[in-house]
């Protein structure tokens, strides 16, 4: 993987209203339940995981293949390399997961009122279908995203219509089979569960 290796770091609180952190999470690992909005429906069953530094990039000269392989090799598909959409959005028929590449962002989860989080260069978000995330600021940012296996990704924004077809979608859309950064026995399948 070019100098790029899986690892955990030092977990960062984020202490905010309007989501729940999920306690007991193993160091470097975060995870949050995101609540309904009243536009974007995010997901009370699945909570979003951050991992912080899940890879070292330090001596990668291609981060972003770092990341293709590492995805790719845990099932998640349909790579692409570019950055985050500066409004609100979110998929209602497909998990996401969003490596860092390159650089460094703020961004939202959840929705306006949603949770902010500063992100860096080594970072995974695995973000559920209805999760809404959008960037507020980004420096030299390229991000990795994929889906998992068979999942095709929609896009969908803050709004009713959007929001009525999202609630009839989300229920439908299928675990993934493996964890994008652990594989078999990563967080998002012991805390992901139907």
């Amino acid at each position: 993987m070019g100098g790029a290796m899986a690892r955990a770091a030092k977990q960062e609180a984020l202490p905010e209203a309007g989501w729940e952190a999920i306690p007991d999470e193993p160091s470097g690992i975060e995870a949050y339940v995101l609540g309904d909005d009243g536009l974007i429906p995010n997901n009370a069953k699945l909570p979003l995981v951050l991992y912080r530094q899940a890879l070292a990039l330090g001596g990668s000269s291609e981060p972003e293949r770092a990341f293709e392989a590492l995805f790719r090799s845990n099932g998640w598909r349909g790579a692409w390399v570019e950055g985050i959409y500066d409004v609100h959005h979110y998929h209602s028929t497909a998990h996401e997961v969003l490596g860092i590449a390159k650089g460094s962002a703020r961004v939202q989860l959840g929705g306006p009122g949603g949770l902010v989080v500063d992100l860096t260069a080594g970072d995974v978000v695995v973000i559920p279908a209805g999760v809404g995330h959008c960037l507020i600021e980004g420096e030299d940012l390229v991000v990795v995203g994929a889906y998992p296996e068979g999942q095709d990704w929609d896009l969908c924004r803050a709004s009713a219509s959007d929001r009525a077809k999202a609630l009839e979608n989300i229920p439908w859309v299928p675990l993934p089979k493996l964890d994008p950064v652990f594989g078999p026995a990563g967080p998002v399948l012991a805390l992901w569960i139907d």
